[in-house]
């Protein structure tokens, strides 16, 4: 079927019937099959009471207790609903799922509210569209059936297989197969797949690239469409080429996206820092085939050594950056105070020319450059005349980044292990907060130059779009909760750590980050924090970005306001936003009538508060709207859950595979975590993270202290505690599945008759004390 039931549901506009032909040319339907399929669902949707069928067509039924969300199940069986809305999550019990698996979107209904320390629980009702098409998997024999049991532990089923599929019987347990499903379950009929291909599961690198593209279905993507790119004429454009303009990017990996451009100019009173991004918006029409598949796409995905593009190879072709040569962009230039507050922008369509292009080595060499030295690095003689921009260009950065920190944003060191086949991966995206935190880099890097520039950028375009009511998409970004932050810090303080708490007794995230980086526990506590922050979300309506230092209210007591637009390379935003600047520049109304002489410059923040008349046609704005109202938001914050996982897989695989070679080895360590159940180290260099599983713990017996983040001997009072160091010996590897087992060392002579026990302060009632572990392990 080419459509799922949220495609359906996109399509049907609020508060008025759709006929059903018109329904059927919006979802793309030719055939008869499809056709007929499409009936049966409308049929099904009038049953559950999501849909209305009149004379006029369809109608969406108002059903306010129904609430969009997507499933999170673990693989001991716990499912939650994670609301689109933000809501607070909802507990799905076994029979409440009705056939729904981890990552569908559903409708779900709640069915007992919630309390202080119980979540709401509730029931799918609907499966709007099926996350899993594909999955990796291993063929066993079962009750004289040949089933798929997925590798992914949080898929809680077993797939049915032809009798066929038996040659990919694999006793060995040599290689994993690719199962695509060919039937959901329905009713008390389990799903059914077929064997797609084998898949070896020590290939090399290149192996284990296929197999995480195959398990998250990026192994096939869609071709763009073949259409004809917007040609820009260069008399419609600011010429700003003999204005001398850097390219700066640490990527080094293939087909790694291009980044903006950066100049800056010193003026009587402050800077003036330009920013020109790449006109990808200006050279496809809005809402066609290829825009259409660009959202589809939504973002770009690093995998390592190479990247899988977000544009099609016309526009990339189109949009590229070379140094001495002419190219279209789309431009802002910030005045900013000498102390780096913005006080003007002006955006334009422009045509620039950069002159050099800055890597990671050139702006190292700059760093290690003494001030008067007479000879200049060969790094950076290819730069040489634009070394005095360069260096102001670093220091300006510098002092945005300490103005942002200032203002409650917060730096984690928590950067990416050095691991070769990570490439790209290892190196942050400018835009790179989107957990609600940045990477904490020198001065000096790529990444901190073009991250405040941008985000300076693009808290302008937020702030224009927001003052003019233009349907804009927002990044958000809330402040953590006050007591999920409390629970940070009484960790911390259970270590000893000193803290300074606020007049309200709360500590802020960017207090407790300080206060962690002058640790010796570091990395551990900065990781409890990161597990508090919220991650940006896209949003119809501006408001807070934490991790970019946006108050409630930032400009003229308007709301604060974020709208990317910088990488339209990276992300689909950036070109949706694009597309309305460049609407604004070329067909904005900057005056009543054409009676008045003057017009406003729709394209400062001059024009703020002068406009009392309709500056775009509603022709022109109905299907910006009409598109966020199907459901855009949604798909593109989805997206970037999914990027999330995605490269967190990627990582993990590839400490794994560092870590194989060292089973049986003793290392040094630091816990980085610790349960009831256990502790987990990191080990260096790939800070691999690994279980100490507590039944391994066969010198004592041990009670968890939850308050207090550490595991503490009933007799010996050996106590394991978050930052500690200890040795551990790698004990087992699952690359595929990313668990690590790990064991501390017995001192000789340690007495292993005792088992260790969790203590009753992790406030679970139904775990008794004095459980022997195998059973507390079960439970």
């Amino acid at each position: 079927m080419k459509f799922s039931v949220a495609d359906l549901l996109d399509q049907l506009p609020a508060g008025e019937p759709l006929p059903i032909t018109k329904l059927e040319k919006a979802l793309g339907l030719s055939n008869s099959r499809d056709k007929a399929m499409l009936l049966i669902g409308v049929d099904a949707l009038v049953k559950l009471g999501l849909l209305e069928q009149a004379e006029q067509g369809l109608q969406r039924c108002d059903t306010p207790e129904l609430i969009q969300a997507r499933l999170r199940c673990s693989s001991k069986g716990f499912c939650f609903a994670l609301r689109e809305d933000g809501g607070e999550d909802i507990y799905i019990r076994d029979h409440e799922l009705n056939h729904a698996w981890n990552g569908d979107r559903v409708l779900v209904q709640v069915t007992r509210e919630g309390g202080r320390r119980r979540s709401p629980e509730g029931g799918v009702r609907c499966i709007l569209a099926r996350q899993t098409t594909s999955m990796l998997a291993q063929v066993e024999e079962q009750n004289e059936r040949l089933v798929a049991l997925p590798l992914d532990d949080r898929l809680l089923t077993a797939v049915t297989l032809p009798a066929g599929d038996s040659s990919y019987l694999d006793p060995e347990q040599n290689s994993v197969v690719e199962v695509a499903i060919d039937r959901y379950p329905v009713a008390q009929f389990a799903p059914q797949g077929h064997v797609a291909r084998r898949l070896p599961i020590r290939g090399g690198e290149a192996a284990d690239l296929d197999l995480l593209l195959t398990k998250h279905r990026l192994n096939t993507r869609s071709t763009a469409p073949r259409t004809a790119l917007k040609s820009l004429a260069a008399k419609e454009r600011a010429d700003l080429t003999s204005e001398p303009c850097l390219l700066i990017s640490g990527w080094q990996g293939r087909n790694a996206p291009e980044l903006a451009a950066l100049a800056l100019e010193e003026r009587e009173g402050g800077w003036t820092l330009w920013v020109h991004s790449p006109a990808v918006a200006e050279r496809l029409s809005a809402n066609g085939s290829l825009d259409l598949w660009l959202r589809e796409q939504a973002d770009a995905l690093c995998t390592g050594r190479q990247w899988l593009p977000l544009l099609s190879p016309g526009l990339i072709k189109a949009t590229a950056w070379k140094p001495g040569e002419s190219q279209a962009a789309l431009s802002v230039a910030l005045e900013l105070s000498p102390e780096g507050v913005l006080e003007h922008y002006r955006f334009c369509r422009s045509l620039v020319k950069p002159v050099a292009t800055v890597g990671a080595e050139a702006l190292e060499a700059l760093a290690e450059r003494k001030p008067k030295a007479r000879t200049t690095p060969a790094a950076l003689k290819p730069i040489k005349e634009q070394l005095g921009q360069l260096e102001a260009l670093v220091g300006l950065t510098a002092q945005l980044h300490q103005r942002r920190l200032a203002q409650g944003s917060i730096d984690l060191k928590l950067s990416m292990p050095l691991i070769d086949s990570l490439g790209d991966l290892a190196v942050p995206s400018p835009e790179g907060g989107g957990q609600g935190w940045f990477v904490e880099l020198p001065a000096h890097h790529p990444t901190a130059i073009l991250r405040e520039a941008f985000l300076m950028a693009e808290m302008a375009l937020g702030d224009h779009l927001s003052a003019l009511n233009l349907p804009a998409i927002y990044a958000l970004n809330p402040p953590p909760e006050a007591a999920d932050l409390n629970d940070v810090a009484r960790a911390a303080l259970a270590l000893d750590i000193p803290l300074e708490l606020g007049e309200e007794g709360h500590a802020s995230g960017a207090e407790l980050a300080a206060a962690f980086a002058a640790t010796d526990r570091c990395r551990p506590l900065q990781q409890q924090l990161r597990g508090v922050l919220k991650p940006v979300s896209l949003s119809e309506q501006p408001g807070r970005h934490a991790v970019a230092g946006l108050s409630e209210e930032e400009r003229d007591g308007r709301p604060a306001a974020l709208a990317p637009w910088c990488c339209p390379t990276l992300h689909y935003v950036d070109i949706w936003n694009q597309q309305l600047l460049t609407l604004l520049l070329s067909e904005g109304k900057d005056r009543p009538s054409v009676r008045h002489k003057i017009g406003v410059d729709l394209a400062a923040d001059s024009c703020h508060g002068t406009i009392d008349w309709a500056l775009l046609p509603n022709s022109a704005l109905a299907p910006f709207q009409q598109t966020r109202d199907q459901g855009l938001l949604q798909r593109l914050n989805g997206r970037r859950r999914f990027l999330v996982e995605f490269e967190a897989d990627l990582l993990a695989m590839a400490q794994a595979r560092q870590a194989e070679p060292l089973v049986g080895q003793v290392l040094p360590g630091v816990i980085s975590g610790v349960q009831s159940y256990g502790f987990f180290v990191e080990v260096p260099p790939s800070q691999v993270e690994g279980l100490v599983h507590v039944s391994s713990l066969k010198d004592d017996w041990y009670e968890y202290r939850s308050r207090q983040n550490r595991l503490v001997g009933r007799k010996n009072r050996r106590t394991y505690m978050l930052g500690d160091a200890v040795e551990v010996e790698i004990q087992k590897v699952d690359a595929l599945r990313h668990q690590i087992d790990l064991a501390v060392p017995m001192a000789e002579g340690a007495d292993s008759s005792e088992a260790a026990i969790p203590d009753t302060e992790s406030g679970d009632p139904e775990i008794d004390p004095f459980t022997p572990v195998a059973v507390l392990s079960e439970a």
